[in-house]
């Protein structure tokens, strides 16, 4: 059965919509690296945005660098951790932090594919 031409119009617009995040995610870590002065070896995702396995390999395609993606609920997990070393005995800060990544592992996509499509986006100038 044939695509409806509004389904095709929507998966356009949507691809549209990834696309612009990835590339923004992209300009984000280039400028990351100039403030900070040194190179990013991998880009860390949290949060919704990790569920949406395309827009994950469309970040690691635009930057170059592979994403790992945590947790999608990492804020309510973080607070969860925060309060209960606030009220009891709890690990230190570093055995906290690998908790989430024990019930929840990360996911990571490697970049592949050419970057120079991506080089030519970002010539174009950024929508403020």
């Amino acid at each position: 059965m044939p695509v409806q031409p509004v389904a095709r119009l929507e998966l356009r617009t949507t691809r549209r919509v990834l696309d612009s995040l990835a590339l923004a995610r992209r300009r984000a870590v280039q400028d990351a690296q100039r403030l900070a002065g040194h190179p990013v070896d991998v880009v860390h995702g949290v949060g919704g945005g990790t569920r949406n396995a395309l827009l994950c390999h469309l970040t690691a395609n635009a930057c170059g660098l592979p994403v790992v993606a945590g947790p999608a609920e990492a804020a309510a997990l973080g607070n969860v951790l925060v309060q209960a070393r606030a009220h009891g005995p709890a690990d230190d800060r570093a055995r906290m932090r690998a908790r989430p990544a024990r019930t929840q592992p990360p996911a990571r996509y490697e970049p592949r594919g050419d970057t120079h499509r991506w080089r030519a986006a970002e010539a174009r100038p950024a929508a403020r």
